[in-house]
Parts: structure tokens; C-alpha cells; sequence
């Protein structure tokens, strides 16, 4: 993508840094939370999906607000008014050319949002409201707490610090703690950071919410971490006509989290028509792996069994026929056009860890995903939830993937569920433990007659052959006799083709008998039913489409 072009808008004395994105029939402003960087948000794979889908539909206008990124500092002696930072808005829309806009107003830009609709309402066409609030210290921080984090800002700023108070699902993160860490230094310094906190504290627009007559959407996440969802609730309450839809997650950054969801509700409301499928995303395999030193190596040696290990992990993922997606730190993921590659897959990794001498925990989900680039979104953190869920040596597959992959041979142990942050209910999941030997994937019969096959052909005539003759023939009488119409193929009565993915994402299989046909559809109808909780609807030619959202979400 090439660079966005960054121009300044005066707004009084102050220069605001600002974007504009897309072509779209109508303009969007986006107003920023806490901290932004004009620059950097583009660097952040969640942050740039969603940016790209909001300027998909829209002319997206997108700003620093003063204080932060690459717009003006403030004075942290003389603090600006809410009613002067939200005039920034105005400036902006001036110089961009934009004389009415849909406002987006996200965390601690909802209040300048909320604002700007009840002074400017012919220039406000709707309004957007993500994680939201009236009041700050009734809904995101007390006195006492907001001490502590202004304590934190001014001494640990730019190390990632304030992580845990805005996306602890993301701690776990490497690469998301690293570029949050780089995001803290370039959107604000500890002295910014700290007055912007002070500013934010004397946030209280109750007063205005019912002069509001722009239509106006709120979403909030369920368990959101920093501002509580009765925030917005009462924002549902207060301003007219508003609608709430609350969402799973407890991450609170807006491009955290299932970004697509969000996207698909505000282009819903904005356009008056369901979000477009995304033709280039597919129904994949994901499997993440995750080694560790549990043997207090030293930096050298696991450095030398880490780098080993990644270059046996790149070879057995290829044999397997599957692709290295990326890496993480410690963290590696794969992806499969089958979720049967990725355990098999999965399997041959733990081996081959155990012989490197490192501890290994892998997850594997299945999902949609990006067609190219890295998988990112809700599939790809599930999948890595359930690596961190996995113990040592262990496999951790939702229930999906072994619903999936019935009748190839795999064998999975029921591992109850858990609670991942993004999902609305607790998530089934299974232990892959092996693949079942290969004598108890055929009948009876079939072991016997491959048996007798074996010692026939290494004795001919005499009695012990005679007996052994006899014995098969016995065995064959006590078998019960094929009906009319079954196939003579010796197979597992439950086994069936593994289903493969397909194209466009689908996923298909064969079953050889029409009981094993129904047993089959049975299970993927199962499936289907467990994949619509995670955004999908059921199969169909083409494969797996994502469901639009449901009016109230």
C-alpha cells in the first residue's frame, strides 16, 4: 500500500496532523482514543484491516488529536477545554473539504464525538459510538485509579507499560507488545501522556446527550477492560433513537479484538446494507506451536535448539502440505488446507521438539483467514489462546477440527471447553493424542483375511496350513452376511474419506457407504452449528460464508 499523504489543519494556534482515505460516496471522521500516530496505525496488522474496511465504503478522515502523534503538544499547565479540542474536528473537516460527515468516535474520542453532533448537527450526518462514555470517573476510572496510572505513565511510558490496562488478551503478544511499546513513545511523551490523562479525567458530557438528533449507533464489548459497558447502556438510554449492540471481547482498543465484526456494524448502519462477504478470505487450518525452556538452558544453547527447531518446524510444515505463515517470538504458525495436515503435522512437531530437547504446545482451530499475508483476526487468537491453553507436549484442537477430520484416523480425547475473551460461549476443545493403530481401522474380517493372507503365502500344504484354513473359514461363517446393496469394500464402518478443503475455502468428503454418508453430513451439520457461533453460516458450494450480522448484533 503506498504511504498516505499527512497534511495540517489549523485549528487556532495548534496544527492538527491529519489523513484522508478511500472514495467513498459519503466522508467518515474517524476521532482517535487515548493516543494515536498517524504513521504508525498503518504498521499494526488490526489497526490497518480496520482502517482499510471503514475507507472501503467511505471517504475516511482520520486525525491526531491535539496532544498526540504528529499534531501539537499541549501546555501541561494550561490545559485545553473539551469544547477546544473538539472544535479540532471542525478544523479538520475544513480542511479537508468535508462539509457534513458520519462521526466515529472510539474510547475517550466519544465524548468530543458526542460533542461535536450536539453543536454541529447540520454537519453531523450519523454518529458512530465505540466503547463510550458520558462521565470518566464513573465509567473508566475513580480518582484513586487514575493516580496509579498516571503514576505508571510517568515512569515505565514507552515500554509498553499501560498494556494490561487496555488489551491484556495482547500481553502475551511479542510482536503486538513490541510495536504497543512503539506506540506509546510515538504518540505522546510520559509529561503528554500524563496531562492528556488529566484532561480526559474532567470529562462529563451528561448534560448534552439528549440534544443529540443525529442517528447514532453504540457498540461496546461485553467485558471491556477500561470502560465499563453500563457506559454505554446509558448512553442508549439518554440519547434518542440510539441503538446499543454489545459485542464478545473484553480487549478495548477498537482495532483489537474481531475487528470485521465492528467493521460490518458500522458499515452496515452507515450504508443501510449488509457488509459485502470478503471474497479474499478462506476456510483454512490453523495450527500455532509454541516452544519454551523448561530446562534453564541459557541463552546460547536455547538460542541453538530455538533456531534448530524453527528450521525443522519449516521443513515438516512444507512436508505436510502446509505453508509457514509467520512467527511471533517463540511462537510459530502454519497454516493447512485440511485440519487431518495440521494434526498429522502437529504430531511430527512434538516429536520432533522432544528430540531437539526444547518443551513444546500446540493449538489448531479452523476459520477464516486472510488469503494472503498472515493470518490475523479472531481465528488466528483463538488459535494461539489454545497453544497458551495446551500443557507441555500437548495438542489443544477446538472441537471443530475433530468433527472435521472423522473417519481419517486421528484420535482425539474430550478436553471440556474454556472461555476465550472474543467468544460468546465457552469453546469445546479436544487433546489430539494419536493416530489409532492401523489394525483397529479394519474390521474383524478384513485383520483375519490379511492375516491368513500373510501366513499362507509363507507355508503352502501341510496340516498347519490346513488348520489355519479352516480356522478363516470358521471365522467367516460366524461373521454376519452382507444385505443386498452393501459395498464389498473392507472399510471401518464409521470411517470415511478425510475431508479436504476445497475451492474458495470449502470443504468437502467422500463417504463409501450411504450410512457412513449420513453419519457424515450428521457430524459437518454439527459443525456448522458450532462454526455459526464463530461467525460462520453452514457449508455450501463455494464453502463457508461469513453470516451477515443480525439486526441488534
Amino acid at each position: 500500500m503506498r504511504p498516505i499523504e499527512t497534511r495540517y489543519a489549523r485549528s487556532g494556534d495548534v496544527r492538527i496532523a491529519y489523513q484522508v482515505v478511500g472514495q467513498g460516496s459519503f466522508d467518515l471522521v474517524f476521532v482517535p482514543g487515548f493516543i494515536s500516530n498517524l504513521d504508525l496505525q498503518w504498521e499494526d496488522e488490526g489497526y490497518s484491516r480496520l482502517l482499510k474496511r471503514l475507507s472501503a465504503f467511505s471517504r475516511l478522515i482520520l486525525f491526531d488529536k491535539r496532544g498526540t502523534g504528529l499534531s501539537d503538544r499541549v501546555d501541561s499547565r494550561h490545559l485545553p477545554s473539551l469544547e477546544t479540542r473538539m472544535d479540532d474536528v471542525r478544523a479538520v473537516m475544513d480542511a479537508a473539504g468535508s462539509g457534513r460527515a458520519a462521526i466515529l468516535g472510539a474510547s475517550e474520542g466519544a465524548p468530543m464525538a458526542m460533542l461535536f453532533a450536539a453543536t454541529y448537527p447540520e454537519r453531523t450526518r450519523s454518529l458512530v459510538l465505540y466503547g463510550g462514555y458520558a462521565n470518566f470517573h464513573r465509567w473508566v476510572m475513580p480518582p484513586e485509579r487514575l493516580e496509579a496510572f498516571i503514576e505508571t505513565a510517568e515512569t515505565a511510558w514507552g515500554t509498553g507499560a499501560t498494556l494490561p490496562n487496555f488489551a491484556p488478551g495482547r500481553i502475551d503478544d511479542p510482536h503486538f507488545s513490541q510495536w504497543w511499546a512503539r506506540f506509546e513513545r510515538l504518540s505522546a511523551s510520559p509529561t503528554a501522556a500524563a496531562a492528556l490523562a488529566r484532561m480526559n479525567a474532567g470529562v462529563d458530557v451528561r448534560g448534552i446527550l439528549s440534544t443529540i438528533s443525529a442517528p447514532t449507533l453504540l457498540i461496546h464489548r461485553r467485558n471491556d477492560v477500561r470502560v465499563d459497558p453500563e457506559a454505554s447502556r446509558f448512553l442508549a438510554r439518554k440519547i434518542p433513537g440510539a441503538r446499543l449492540v454489545e459485542i464478545a471481547g473484553r480487549d478495548h482498543p477498537v482495532w483489537t479484538g474481531d475487528v470485521d465484526r465492528v467493521a460490518d456494524l458500522i458499515e452496515e448502519f452507515l450504508t443501510g446494507e449488509p457488509a459485502v462477504a470478503d471474497t479474499e478470505r478462506v476456510l483454512a487450518a490453523l495450527l500455532v506451536t509454541r516452544i519454551y525452556d523448561t530446562a534453564k538452558l541459557g541463552d546460547r544453547m536455547w538460542s541453538e535448539r530455538s533456531q534448530r527447531f524453527q528450521e525443522t518446524w519449516r521443513l515438516l510444515v512444507g512436508r505436510h502440505g502446509g505453508r509457514a505463515a509467520g512467527t511471533h517470538g517463540e511462537l510459530m504458525v502454519s497454516r493447512f488446507d485440511g485440519p487431518g495436515r495440521a494434526i498429522r503435522c502437529a504430531a511430527a512437531l512434538r516429536e520432533a521438539a522432544q528430540q531437539i530437547g526444547v518443551a513444546s504446545a500446540q493449538g489448531a482451530h479452523v476459520g477464516e483467514i486472510e488469503l494472503r499475508g498472515q493470518p490475523v483476526g479472531l481465528t488466528a487468537r483463538v488459535t494461539m489462546q489454545l497453544a497458551s491453553h495446551a500443557g507441555r507436549g500437548g495438542i489443544l484442537a477446538s472441537r471443530l477440527v475433530a468433527d472435521l477430520t472423522v473417519g481419517s484416523g486421528l484420535h482425539f480425547t474430550e478436553a471440556g471447553r474454556i472461555s476465550l475473551d472474543e467468544l460468546d460461549e465457552p469453546l469445546p476443545v479436544v487433546h489430539a493424542t494419536s493416530e489409532q493403530p492401523s489394525g483397529t481401522s479394519l474390521p474383524a474380517e478384513g485383520q483375519a483375511s490379511r492375516a491368513g493372507d500373510a501366513d499362507g503365502a509363507g507355508k503352502r500344504g501341510g496340516e498347519p496350513d490346513r488348520r489355519r484354513k479352516e480356522q478363516r473359514c470358521d471365522r467367516r461363517r460366524a461373521q454376519p452376511q452382507r444385505t443386498h446393496g452393501q459395498a464389498s469394500r473392507r472399510q471401518h464402518p464409521a470411517q470415511a474419506r478425510p475431508a479436504v478443503a476445497g475451492g474458495g475455502g470449502g470443504v468437502f468428503g467422500q463417504a463409501h457407504w450411504p450410512g457412513r454418508a449420513m453419519r457424515a453430513m450428521a457430524l459437518l451439520g454439527e459443525a456448522a452449528r458450532r462454526g455459526r457461533a464463530l461467525g460462520f453460516s453452514s457449508c455450501r458450494p463455494g464453502g463457508f460464508r461469513r453470516e451477515a450480522p443480525a439486526n441488534g448484533g
